[in-house]
């Protein structure tokens, strides 16, 4: 096995603070070596997951004072050799999300049987929920794709690679498959369309992926379905969205 990952939408709202101790704490006691979560946009919840999770000393991430850049944070519990920001161009409709500054966070991490390029990403919404190739929204996550593409392309065919993330696509939408098309990768799901953002919030459907080269296996799993108990005995679920783990390895011949 090459290395066991985790993707995240924390959902930067609502008892933020709390919900992320919560989830600090169960990443810790994980057998993650990667954790790749979304919407970490304050430095007070960036602070507070580096003390909950002393055990992901390496942390990546890009400043935008007075927020996280993108609210991409990458923890691993292996040295990272190498990082960059690759930033999506804001395109209108105009919107908050631009204050983030939207992009994917590449990071190189160097295993105990190789290295492992981690992308790290999570793209603008589609606020009309309306993915036709008309929408507005729609062609601003397609422009965000094919950056995010090129940027892909620009590391070595040889190195092994998983983007994940809340791609804020379907997958079973046209323009996803040609991301997955012009990237070379593989969707780890094989196009499986089980809901990851949750149904009793909105029927938006598969919008988190996971994604390997060829030449890798991702054996993968929705998790944090269920509530988790916050400080005070309150229960609530840790996001609006459902992670993704996943065991990677890289085929032998």
């Amino acid at each position: 096995m090459l290395a066991r990952v985790l993707t995240f939408n924390t959902l930067f709202k609502g008892e933020a603070r709390a919900r992320m101790g919560v989830l600090a704490e169960m990443i810790e006691r994980s057998d993650y070596d990667v954790v790749c979560l979304q919407e970490v946009i304050s430095w007070r919840v960036l602070g507070l997951l580096r003390r909950a999770a002393p055990s992901y000393p390496h942390v990546a991430y890009a400043p935008l004072f007075p927020l996280v850049r993108g609210g991409l944070v990458t923890l691993s519990r292996h040295p990272v050799t190498r990082r960059h920001f690759v930033h999506y161009v804001p395109a209108r409709p105009a919107r908050p999300e631009w204050l983030l500054g939207k992009g994917a966070l590449f990071t190189r991490i160097r295993l105990p049987g190789g290295h492992l390029t981690v992308v790290n990403t999570h793209l603008s919404a589609n606020l009309d929920m309306d993915w036709s190739p008309s929408n507005a929204y729609t062609r601003v996550e397609q422009a965000e794709l094919r950056r995010l593409a090129a940027a892909v392309d620009r590391i070595p065919k040889t190195e092994p690679l998983v983007a994940m993330g809340d791609f804020n696509v379907p997958r079973d939408s046209p323009y996803f498959a040609d991301f997955v098309s012009a990237t070379g990768l593989r969707d780890a799901f094989g196009g499986d369309t089980e809901p990851t953002f949750r149904p009793d919030y909105a029927e938006i459907g598969a919008i988190d992926q996971l994604l390997v080269r060829p030449g890798m296996e991702a054996k993968t799993r929705l998790v944090f379905k269920e509530k988790a108990r916050l400080p005070g005995g309150r229960s609530t679920v840790l996001s609006d969205h459902y992670g993704i783990e996943a065991s990677l390895t890289v085929r032998n011949g």
